[in-house]
């Protein structure tokens, strides 16, 4: 499967720029899925609810299932933080899996940014940057586009990864 990251700060633009991607990308025709990195502990599920009860018995993956969705709920408890190729193993085939956050692994990416945020760009120290999308004129040593500039984002991701 192909691979192509979002990366950047808190308040970066990396979620509007995914979501928006994601929908220019499914209107071509293409199949698209996605993995977000949360930095912190969430919970999809909500107290009260079975699937809640079942997790909180000690279940150490719950799957809901209906006629319109499925999920997979696994309960880590102590064990490691999966890697993003264990995550992405898991995952059905699809034309690409856009990836939000991951800084750190190898993927490629293209790095949200908002000047408004004051954080420096990450692209300069990180070869696995390809682009930058920015509401601020940058001078780079790779593109830099418009982040609200979707369908130019959109032909780059798409040419990178060869669809």
């Amino acid at each position: 499967m192909r691979l192509y990251g979002v990366t950047g700060w808190k308040n970066s633009g990396k979620t509007g720029l995914m979501e928006r991607l994601v929908t220019e990308i499914t209107g071509r025709g293409f199949r698209v899925s996605t993995i977000k990195h949360a930095h912190h502990s969430f919970d999809v599920d909500q107290e009260g609810r079975d699937s809640f009860r079942h997790r909180t018995a000690g279940a150490h993956e719950v799957m809901l299932a209906s006629r319109n969705r499925t999920a997979l709920m696994t309960e880590l408890r102590g064990e490691a933080e999966p890697t993003l190729d264990t995550l992405i193993a898991r995952m059905a085939p699809v034309d690409l899996i856009l990836i939000e956050g991951y800084k750190r692994d190898r993927h490629p990416k293209i790095e949200a940014h908002r000047g408004e945020t004051g954080q420096p760009l990450i692209a300069p120290d990180d070869p696995t940057i390809r682009a930058v999308a920015s509401d601020s004129r940058l001078l780079l040593d790779r593109p830099v586009f418009d982040l609200d500039d979707t369908a130019a984002i959109a032909d780059f991701v798409l040419s990178e990864v060869g669809l």
